[in-house]
C-alpha cells in the first residue's frame, strides 16, 4: 500500500508514535488509511453541513475496512464574493485547491482519497489534484439547495439579484425586496438551479469520477448521507482493485461530459474547468472540439436560470443517469467508459427512467438539436467566446448594436444603475480576464441587473471576464486574447458597431483590419491591478481562458522556474 511508505518497518517506529498520538491502534495502521478532504466552512451555504456529511463518508471508509484521515481544503462563495473585489480570488482559488491536496497527500501518502466538495471551484479544484496526483479517489458533494418559495413559485438566487434590477426600474417594491431576500435560500446546499456547483458535481457523473446522485440528491435529504457512506465504502475498494483516475478520466470521459454539458445547458464555467481538469489528466480539450460536440448533441432540459425547473426537479424527473441513458440510447455518449463503480457508464444508467418528460425531454424532442454552449469567433474574439446559447432569448440569437464600453464591472454597474444604457446596446466590459482582473470576476450583478430592468431580449453583453452559472441572456464572456494582453477587445470604443450571430458562431466589430491593427498599434499595455499578494502571482502565471486559465508550467511562480 502507498501508505506504507510512513507507517510500514523499524525505521517507521518514530511515524507510528506520531500516529498513536492521533490515538491510532495498530489495527488501524494495519488498513488502507484514506485521505478525506472535507472543503466545511461556516461562509459557504453549500459548505455549512459538510461536517456532518463527511462524518458519513467516514463512517463509509470504516465499515470497509479502511481508516478515514480527515483533513480541510478552502472554499469561496461565489455569491457572496460577486460584484466587489473578493470574487477576484474565485477561480484563482481552484488552482489553490488543487495544490493543496497534492500538498497534503504527497507528505503524508494516503492509500485513496475522498474529495467531500460542493461548489463552483472546489469542484475541479478536487478533481484536478486527483487526475494529478492519480490515486484512487471518488468525489461526493453537498448536494443542491432546494429551491426557495416566494408568491407561489420556486425561486434561486439568479432571482434575489434580478430582483435588484426590477426595484431599479419600478417593477417592484423594496419590501418586494425583502421579502424575496428572506426566502429565496431556505438552507444548506449549492443554489437551487443549473448554476456552475451544480453543472460541474453533474458532470462528476459523467467523468465516472462520482457515484450515481452525486449531482441531484438534495443537500438537505437522507439519500444524500447515503451516499456519502456508499462514497466511503467504495473508496476502500478503489484502492484494493487500485483504479485510478487514470483509468477513468480518459479521453471518452471528457467526450461523455461535454455531451452531458450540452444537454443539460449547463453552465460555461464548465468551458474553463472541463480543460483545466483534462489538462491534469493528460487529455487535451480544445474549442473548437467543444462547438463539434455542441453541433449534435441536443439540448434536453432547461434549468434555472433558464428555465422553469431546478435542481430538485431534475432529481425528481430522473436525474443525471436518466439523462445520460437518454443520450446513450441514441450514440450521443460512450457506454463503455469506466466509472468509480468498478462498472461502466452502461452498466451505471441500465435501470434509469425519465419520471418527468417535461423535465427531460427525449432526443426526438429536445428543446433544440444542438447543445446549450456555444464558441463564438471573429475579430473581436480571435481566440474565441463562450455563450450559454440555451439562455439566450430567439430575438437575441443574432444582434448589432453600439458599443458601450466599460474597463472594469463596477463601471458598467453604476452604468447600468443610473439607466443610462439604451435598448439594442452592447455592453463591453473588459480589463476583466484572468490576467487583467486579474482572475475572471463573474459578472452576475451587470447580467441579473440588465434581466431586472427588463433588458434582456433588447441588450447583449460581452466581457473577457466570464459570467455566473445564473446567468441568462446574451451573455458573451470569455472573449480571447483578453484586453490585459491586447485582444482586440482592449480597442473598442464607444459606438463601434458590435455584429453577434449565435447561430453560425460568430462575434465581429465593424471595423476594417486596417482600422482594428491600426488601433492595436497604439494600445498601451496598462499597470497591473494587482501588484503584491497571491493574485499578483497568479496574474504572472495565468494562462489564457481559452486554455481553461490553468497555470503557466515552467516560468511562473508556481513553475519549474519560478
Amino acid at each position: 500500500m502507498r501508505s506504507d511508505a510512513m507507517k510500514k518497518g523499524l525505521e517507521k517506529a518514530p511515524h507510528r508514535s506520531l500516529f498513536k498520538a492521533l490515538g491510532m491502534t495498530d489495527q488501524e495502521l494495519e488498513r488502507p488509511m484514506i485521505g478525506v478532504v472535507n472543503s466545511f466552512n461556516e461562509i459557504v451555504p453549500g459548505h455549512m453541513h459538510l461536517r456532518e456529511l463527511t462524518e458519513a463518508v467516514k463512517a463509509g471508509v470504516r465499515m470497509n475496512g479502511g481508516t478515514p484521515v480527515e483533513f480541510p481544503a478552502i472554499a469561496v462563495c461565489d455569491g457572496i464574493a460577486m460584484n466587489h473585489a473578493g470574487m477576484k480570488y474565485s477561480l484563482a482559488s481552484r488552482e489553490i485547491i488543487a495544490d493543496s491536496v497534492e500538498v497534503m497527500s504527497m507528505a503524508h501518502p494516503f492509500d485513496g482519497l475522498v474529495l467531500v466538495t460542493a461548489c463552483d471551484k472546489v469542484v475541479p479544484g478536487m478533481l484536478m489534484a486527483a487526475a494529478r496526483l492519480d490515486i484512487p479517489a471518488i468525489v461526493v458533494s453537498g448536494g443542491p439547495m432546494l429551491a426557495g418559495r416566494h408568491g407561489g413559485r420556486d425561486l434561486a438566487l439568479t432571482n434575489i439579484f434580478e430582483a435588484v434590477g426590477a426595484v431599479r426600474a419600478g417593477k417592484i417594491t423594496e419590501t418586494e425586496l425583502a421579502e424575496i431576500e428572506e426566502s429565496v435560500c431556505p438552507g444548506c446546499g449549492s443554489c437551487a438551479g443549473m448554476f456552475t456547483a451544480n453543472s460541474m458535481n453533474c458532470l462528476t457523473e459523467a467523468l465516472g469520477m462520482a457515484l450515481p446522485g452525486n449531482g441531484t440528491l438534495p443537500a438537505v435529504s437522507a439519500a444524500r448521507r447515503r451516499l456519502a457512506k456508499l462514497t466511503g465504502m467504495r473508496v476502500v475498494d478503489l484502492v484494493r482493485e487500485n483504479v485510478r483516475p487514470s483509468d477513468i478520466m480518459t479521453e471518452k470521459a471528457f467526450t461523455n461530459g461535454l455531451a452531458l454539458d450540452m444537454a443539460l445547458g449547463c453552465s460555461t464555467n464548465t468551458v474553463l474547468h472541463l480543460p483545466a481538469i483534462a489538462h491534469e489528466a493528460g487529455v487535451a480539450i480544445n474549442l473548437d472540439q467543444i462547438n463539434r460536440i455542441s453541433e449534435k448533441t441536443p439540448n434536453l432540459c432547461k434549468l434555472s436560470p433558464i428555465g422553469p425547473h431546478f435542481m430538485q426537479d431534475l432529481n425528481e424527473a430522473g436525474g443525471v443517469s436518466a439523462v445520460l441513458r437518454e443520450l446513450a440510447d441514441h450514440g450521443l455518449v460512450d457506454g463503455s467508459a469506466l466509472t468509480v463503480t468498478g462498472k461502466s457508464l452502461r452498466e451505471n444508467i441500465a435501470g434509469a427512467v425519465i419520471h418527468r418528460g417535461d423535465v427531460i425531454r427525449s432526443v426526438k424532442e429536445p428543446y433544440s438539436s444542438s447543445g446549450g454552449i456555444a464558441v463564438l469567433y471573429g475579430n473581436l474574439a480571435p481566440g474565441g467566446a463562450v455563450v450559454k446559447k440555451a439562455g439566450v432569448a430567439p430575438e437575441m440569437l443574432k444582434h448589432r448594436g453600439p458599443a458601450r464600453v466599460y474597463n472594469s464591472e463596477e463601471e458598467a454597474v453604476q452604468a447600468l444603475m443610473n439607466q443610462e444604457i439604451q435598448k439594442g446596446d452592447v455592453i463591453v466590459i473588459r480589463y476583466e480576464g484572468p490576467k487583467g482582473g486579474p482572475g475572471m470576476r463573474e459578472m452576475l450583478t451587470p447580467t441579473a441587473t440588465v434581466a431586472g430592468l427588463g433588458l434582456d431580449k433588447d441588450v447583449a453583453l460581452i466581457t473577457d471576464g466570464r459570467f455566473s452559472g445564473a446567468t441568462r441572456g446574451a451573455s458573451i464572456g470569455h472573449v480571447t486574447p483578453e484586453a490585459a494582453e491586447g485582444g482586440p477587445i482592449a480597442v473598442l470604443q464607444d459606438g463601434d458597431v458590435v455584429e453577434i450571430n449565435i447561430p453560425e458562431c460568430r462575434l465581429n466589430v465593424e471595423l476594417s483590419d486596417e482600422e482594428l491593427s491600426a488601433r492595436l498599434g497604439k494600445w498601451v499595455k496598462p499597470e497591473p491591478r494587482v501588484q503584491k499578494g497571491y493574485l499578483a502571482r497568479y496574474a504572472q502565471a495565468v494562462t489564457s481562458a481559452g486554455t481553461g486559465a490553468v497555470l503557466r508550467k515552467g516560468d511562473g511562480p508556481w513553475g519549474e522556474d519560478g
